[in-house]
C-alpha cells in the first residue's frame, strides 16, 4: 500500500513538473523577461493565507465584474497557473501569455466573438477584445479546453518562429524548478535603471552599475509554512563583477542591520516592521556560485509575517516605511 502511494506521488510531481515545463516552452525566445506563477500550489500555502487577510478587501471594478458574469471565470478561482513572457524593446512592451485553468471554453468565446475574431496561421480562432479604459485591444486563443494564450499584439500568433525558448532559456528554467513563483531578466539596461529609481529612497550608483553588467537575474519565491524563501541569482560572465557586487551587498546588509539599530529608527518605524526587517536582514546568505561559463551571486533570505503585519500596517496608515534613504 506504501509502496504505491508513494509511486502514485512521485507520478504526480513529474507529471506536474512535465505539465510546467511544456507551458514554458510555448514561451517566445524573443522575450527579455518571463514570469511563471503556479497558483495552484500557492492557494494551499498558509504564508498566502495570511497575505491575502492583510490585505484589503476590494470589490472588483466595473469592467472585471462585467467579465465574470459573461463568462463565469474568476482568476482567484479558476486560474491554475500562468507563464508571461515580455519583450521590451525602446518605446514598446509586447507580452505573451499562457494560462492554464478551468475555462467554460463555450461561454469565453461567445464572449470574445462579440468584438471581433479571425483565423490564425494554423487555424485557431483568435478573439480580440478591448482593454479597460485604453483604445488598444488584447487578443487570446484557446490551445486546449484548459489552456490560453494571450498577448497584446496580433503579430505574435502569426510568427511561429517566435516560439520555442532556445537553450540559454531552457537552462534558467531548469534553475528555478519547483518554485511556484519567479522571475527572470534577460538583462538591460531597464534592471538597472529600475534599481537607480526604486521606491523608498534607494539610491546605490554603484549597485546599479554592477547589476546593468549581469547577463541573468532571476528571483524565486517559494511559501516554506508561514515564510516566503525568496532567492536572487545575478549572473555574470566577468567574476571580478560578480566579486564586487558580493563584497558590495554584503556590506550593504550589514550598513542595514546598523541603520535598524539606531534609536531613531526604532521610534520611526512600526515595531513589526522594523522586527521584520531584522529577521529578513538576519537571514540573508550571500553565496558566490561558479558554474564553469559563468560566475553567480546568490542572495537568500526569508519573508516572515511581522514583515507582512508590519507593512501592511505602514501601507494602512499612509506613513512612509523610513525616512532615511538607503545608501
Amino acid at each position: 500500500m506504501l509502496t504505491a502511494l508513494a509511486g502514485y506521488l512521485h507520478w504526480r510531481a513529474r507529471d506536474s513538473d512535465a505539465n510546467r515545463a511544456e507551458l514554458l516552452s510555448l514561451l517566445p525566445a524573443s522575450g527579455n523577461s518571463a514570469v511563471f506563477l503556479d497558483f495552484s500550489e500557492l492557494r494551499s500555502s498558509p504564508f498566502l493565507a495570511q497575505l491575502l487577510a492583510l490585505a484589503p478587501t476590494q470589490a472588483p471594478d466595473s469592467d472585471y465584474a462585467h467579465f465574470i458574469q459573461a463568462t463565469g471565470f474568476n482568476y482567484e478561482r479558476d486560474l491554475d497557473r500562468i507563464a508571461i513572457s515580455m519583450d521590451r524593446q525602446a518605446q514598446t512592451q509586447t507580452v505573451f501569455a499562457v494560462a492554464e485553468g478551468r475555462f467554460d471554453r463555450k461561454k469565453i468565446e461567445e464572449y470574445g466573438a462579440r468584438f471581433g475574431a479571425l483565423k490564425t496561421a494554423d487555424g485557431k480562432t483568435l478573439y480580440a477584445v478591448p482593454v479597460s479604459n485604453s483604445p488598444r485591444k488584447a487578443y487570446f486563443t484557446f490551445l486546449r479546453n484548459d489552456r490560453i494564450a494571450w498577448a497584446n499584439d496580433s503579430a505574435y500568433f502569426f510568427q511561429q518562429s517566435a516560439k520555442a525558448p532556445p537553450t540559454e532559456w531552457r537552462e534558467h528554467f531548469a534553475r528555478v524548478s519547483g518554485t511556484p513563483i519567479f522571475v527572470i531578466l534577460r538583462q538591460d539596461a531597464g534592471a538597472a535603471s529600475a534599481l537607480a529609481e526604486a521606491p523608498g529612497g534607494l539610491h546605490s550608483p554603484q549597485l546599479a552599475t554592477l547589476i546593468s553588467q549581469l547577463q541573468w537575474i532571476s528571483i524565486g519565491g517559494k511559501p516554506e509554512g508561514n515564510l516566503l524563501r525568496v532567492v536572487i541569482d545575478g549572473e555574470a560572465l566577468s567574476e571580478s563583477t560578480v566579486q564586487q557586487l558580493k563584497e558590495l551587498l554584503s556590506g550593504l546588509v550589514v550598513i542595514a542591520q546598523m541603520g535598524l539599530n539606531d534609536a531613531k529608527m526604532r521610534k520611526q518605524l512600526d515595531a513589526d516592521l522594523r522586527e521584520g526587517y531584522v529577521e529578513l536582514l538576519n537571514s540573508a546568505d550571500i553565496q558566490q556560485l561558479d558554474r564553469g561559463r559563468s560566475k553567480s551571486v546568490r542572495v537568500v533570505f526569508d519573508v516572515t509575517p511581522k514583515l507582512l503585519q508590519g507593512a501592511a500596517r505602514n501601507a494602512n496608515s499612509g506613513a512612509p516605511a523610513s525616512n532615511t534613504p538607503a545608501r
